[in-house]
């Protein structure tokens, strides 16, 4: 049995988590505050939320230590309890946490082996720094060749690399119009700095492209694949699930990144800039800028997103969280010998 907790913010994080669990030979339980999906086979726990109503949130990071457990908050406190207990019934071989500091080391404190679905970015706070040194796998689902810089050896000792992957890996991808000039702008569901009057005004700076807005004050739709693979250029946010799925659908795209903790999307628009992956702008661009970017990312392409993403992540990270369960429950050893 595996647990795999699924952070509640944006939908990155459970798309990753159904991605691997459909690969696992291992049952694997879902705990999370979202509903459970429709998609999802196995159990699925649903925790209270950790947040909310209750006591005034008193130092919540355990003065720097932690991110979030304020003192005497009842909602934290039936979160915490809520996972010890099922920990208690289930007796899991292995915890993904993807990701909170607090319930990874929750769990290694009740004696579950656990891996962190690593994250780029600054991680070198401490509450990052004792769930990477308790961990005894990092996933990180980037490739190694493009590495996140100043990492120890000691999680890098630990840390398979997996490259992207997303719930589009393995679709069959429509053809892409070599007439036509159409822009999606792709926001997802954690939030966006940008307006639809932003994007108003870029598209009326660039007469013969026909604009698309999804997310933030777009519309939504649950599968934008057809999209992704139809439109001349992408512009989305730096966020892994997001540029993921442009890689799955090697669409040429502009990444703008958005302010994050710890600088995430930031450092993951450096790495797509250092591999020539996609077009990069730390901001906005203004109005007039918008043509010349358009047609550069247009012959830019997305061919080289397959550096990125080449199509077996999921298979590679359900295979290390069944090496490591099955370690664990023939003979107590969790080495990454198999990575």
């Amino acid at each position: 049995m595996i647990g795999y907790y699924v952070h509640h913010q944006g939908r990155g994080h459970l798309h990753r988590a159904m991605c691997v669990a459909r690969y696992t030979h291992a049952r694997v339980t879902g705990l999370s505050s979202l509903p459970r999906p429709e998609q999802w086979t196995g159990e699925w726990i649903q925790l209270p939320p950790g947040t909310g109503p209750g006591a005034a949130a008193a130092d919540p990071t355990a003065h720097g230590r932690l991110h979030w457990v304020p003192r005497h908050h009842a909602g934290l406190r039936a979160r915490s309890a809520a996972v010890a207990a099922w920990i208690e019934g289930a007796t899991p071989a292995l915890l993904v946490s993807d990701v909170s500091v607090e319930i990874a080391v929750l769990a290694r404190l009740m004696g579950v082996p656990v891996v962190i679905s690593a994250m780029r970015g600054n991680r070198f706070d401490p509450a990052h720094r004792l769930a990477y040194d308790v961990a005894d796998a990092l996933l990180a689902p980037w490739p190694a060749t493009f590495p996140e810089p100043h990492w120890s050896p000691q999680w890098l000792d630990k840390t398979i690399h997996t490259g992207a992957f997303s719930r589009n890996d393995g679709r069959t991808r429509p053809p892409r119009s070599p007439n036509e000039r159409e822009v999606l702008v792709m926001l997802g569901a954690g939030g966006s700095e940008l307006t639809a009057d932003d994007v108003h005004e870029a598209a009326h700076a660039t007469p013969g492209w026909r604009w698309t807005l999804l997310g933030g004050p777009g519309s939504w739709t649950d599968d934008p694949w057809d999209l992704l693979c139809r439109v001349t250029v992408v512009v989305t946010h730096g966020g892994q699930n997001a540029v993921a799925e442009c890689a799955a659908a090697r669409s040429p795209a502009i990444v703008l990144p958005q302010r994050r903790p710890h600088g995430e999307q930031h450092a993951t628009a450096r790495a797509l800039a250092a591999g020539r992956l996609a077009t990069v702008c730390e901001r906005w661009p203004e109005p007039q800028e918008w043509p010349v970017l358009l047609e550069t990312a247009r012959r830019t392409g997305g061919g080289r997103w397959r550096l990125w993403a080449p199509g077996d992540g999921a298979i590679r990270a359900a295979r290390l969280l069944d090496d490591l369960a099955a370690a664990h429950d023939d003979t107590g050893d969790l080495s990454c010998a198999s990575q």
